[in-house]
């Protein structure tokens, strides 16, 4: 099958097909932190941690997967809003119920076409993966995801990032933490955000560069875009946090490939 992106910190939320004939175009929607794993526990049944709904009924394909939430929390959110949308307060007014002649999986793909779009997840730094490429549809013209959002197709490999090491615990006693180039003070949690051009030196808190960012959208939470404060570079809020989540860590990219031209 080949390599995949490795993304350290994986939290996503799935789509699987069911190819069985019997069963054929049934669907499922799950959260993973290992979709690789997942897929295997659900065409093994669950003996094998697979859902009660899914078992014995594969083989299944995971054709998409939505990834890129910042925590565990938010992706399981996410998870139920799209498995409930007429119960999603987001949702339940925006996205029509489904219609007779229209398939499970294509109405699932209008749901999402829908969350894409609205708050809170239309701020966010999430990929559209098809892992599945002949599973593979396009949004409506309409209801196309965010700029920010990218839509790829091939696997993803998931790393799990340990809890703190003996490695950070001698950074700790050496009190050899980066500093923050916009407040200056120590960056103690390991979350460095950095800037998408490589001769840019820019350390900063999240919080330190999503405020400078927010100057120009007060009323946000969240940033989309933004200058580096050090090199002027216009960035992507999404890039910068897909790199502080593992992504580009084995991709050669150049700034043209990263930024806003």
């Amino acid at each position: 099958m080949g390599t995949g992106t490795v993304i350290e910190n994986f939290y996503g939320v799935y789509l699987l097909y069911c190819e069985n004939p019997k069963y054929v175009g049934r669907t499922y929607i799950g959260y993973t932190v290992n979709p690789n794993r997942r897929i295997q526990q659900h065409n093994k049944g669950v003996s094998s941690g697979g859902a009660y709904r899914t078992s014995n009924k594969g083989p299944w394909e995971m054709c998409l997967i939505i990834h890129g939430f910042p925590n565990d929390i938010s992706g399981l959110r996410f998870e139920w809003a799209w498995q409930h949308p007429e119960k999603s307060r987001r949702l339940r007014k925006l996205v029509e119920r489904k219609k007779s002649k229209e398939s499970g999986f294509q109405f699932k793909m209008r749901v999402l076409s829908h969350m894409l779009r609205v708050g809170p997840w239309n701020r966010l730094a999430l990929t559209i993966q098809w892992l599945v490429p002949k599973y593979r549809v396009e949004f409506e013209v309409s209801l196309q995801p965010p700029p920010h959002m990218p839509i790829e197709e091939g696997r993803v490999i998931s790393k799990k990032v340990s809890s703190p090491s003996k490695e950070k615990t001698s950074l700790c006693s050496s009190t050899s933490f980066p500093r923050c180039d916009l407040c200056h003070q120590t960056i103690e949690n390991g979350e460095v955000l950095s800037c998408l051009n490589t001769d840019c030196k820019l350390k900063a808190h999240i919080l330190c560069l999503s405020s400078r960012f927010l100057i120009t959208e007060p009323d946000h939470i969240l940033p989309l875009e933004g200058s580096c404060p050090s090199c002027l570079s216009e960035l992507l809020w999404a890039d910068l946090i897909r790199k502080l989540k593992g992504c580009y860590q084995s991709e050669n990219l150049s700034l043209d490939d990263t930024i806003l031209t």
